[in-house]
């Protein structure tokens, strides 16, 4: 089969198309033929060993995984004698986290991993592209307990975890600060938020607005710098920066405010399901900003190190 490889840290030029042998499912795995995936942050990330202290995670000197790609929207191939949840030709779609393998033709997943069937009324594609932001974004919303009354400000709501974050808070009930740059205005709106401000005419900490909670979606914002805009007992949620662990544990016995960090994230077959409620309800949609085929990794890789994409990069592969 086709696959996305690369044996050496580095700039996306070491990713390289190659024909690779096919996975074969062990007893509790499904073969899913992949038909979506997507270039993210992690994928990023974990190519180029940045932290560099991950290493000791995604390996080092050389990294562990050859094949990239965490979210998958495909066919069932085939099973594993021990699978009962689904079958050969059932349309899937969920996130293989920590195991990747999902930038190329195949790639297996166990039966209790997030994943589920399709949606109905979704494309592979739009599917590809629901998992990993909007899994992220619940656990970081979670501990916030948003519900009607709370207000909630989002930094970064045009990215992947940040246009998921956006439908999820106005889900929970909360009224949705939105801070994103001019020309993604109109799809934040549409996304359901209340108010957005467009961060390169107005910084928001310079405002006497205060919120519940502010949701730091693309790690750009420190609490520190954010702190002013919380209300008395507010809750700061990061995505990124370890500081930010030692933060919420100092936060969580000294002072009013509370930084919350979810480390690790927990990907669930709980909330795939959870998703394609929302989805099928219509309370929720995939944000698409461009679709690649799989020979153009490479430039799809350069387009969101840009971190100038609104929500998700598709990869679209044909199987054969």
């Amino acid at each position: 089969m086709r696959a996305v490889v690369f044996d050496r840290y580095g700039p996306p030029e070491v990713l390289r198309l190659d024909d690779v042998q096919r996975p074969v499912p062990k007893d509790n795995e499904v073969l899913i033929k992949v038909r979506a995936t997507t270039v993210n942050r992690t994928d990023t990330g974990v190519r180029q060993g940045q932290p560099f202290f991950s290493r000791f995670i995604s390996g080092f000197p050389r990294p562990r995984w050859k094949i990239l790609g965490t979210e998958v929207a495909g066919e069932v191939e085939t099973t594993g004698p021990a699978v009962t949840e689904f079958a050969s030709g059932d349309q899937v779609f969920g996130v293989n986290a920590w195991r990747f393998g999902a930038h190329a033709e195949f790639v297996c997943m166990r039966e209790s991993a997030a994943l589920a069937r399709k949606p109905a009324g979704m494309s592979l594609e739009e599917a590809a592209a629901v998992c990993d932001g909007a899994i992220l974004a619940l656990g970081c919303l979670r501990p916030a307990q948003l519900r009607k009354g709370k207000t909630i400000l989002i930094y970064g709501a045009s990215g992947s975890i940040g246009t998921a974050g956006v439908q999820l808070a106005k889900y929970f009930g909360a009224e949705v600060t939105a801070v994103c740059n001019t020309k993604n205005i109109d799809t934040v709106r549409s996304l359901g938020a209340d108010q957005v401000i467009d961060y390169t005419r107005e910084d928001f900490t310079t405002t006497r607005q205060t919120y519940d909670v502010i949701f730091d979606a693309v790690g750009k914002r420190s609490f520190q710098r954010s702190r002013g805009s919380l209300n008395l007992g507010g809750m700061y949620l990061a995505t990124d920066h370890l500081q930010n662990l030692a933060l919420a544990l100092w936060t969580s016995r000294i002072g009013d405010n509370k930084v919350v960090f979810p480390i690790p994230p927990k990907y669930t077959k709980k909330d795939v399901l959870f998703l394609k409620q929302l989805i099928e309800t219509r309370k929720y949609r995939a944000v698409i900003d461009r679709r690649y085929p799989l020979e153009q990794v490479i430039e799809a890789t350069k387009y969101v190190e840009t971190e100038q994409k609104t929500g998700n990069v598709v990869l679209t592969v044909n199987s054969g």
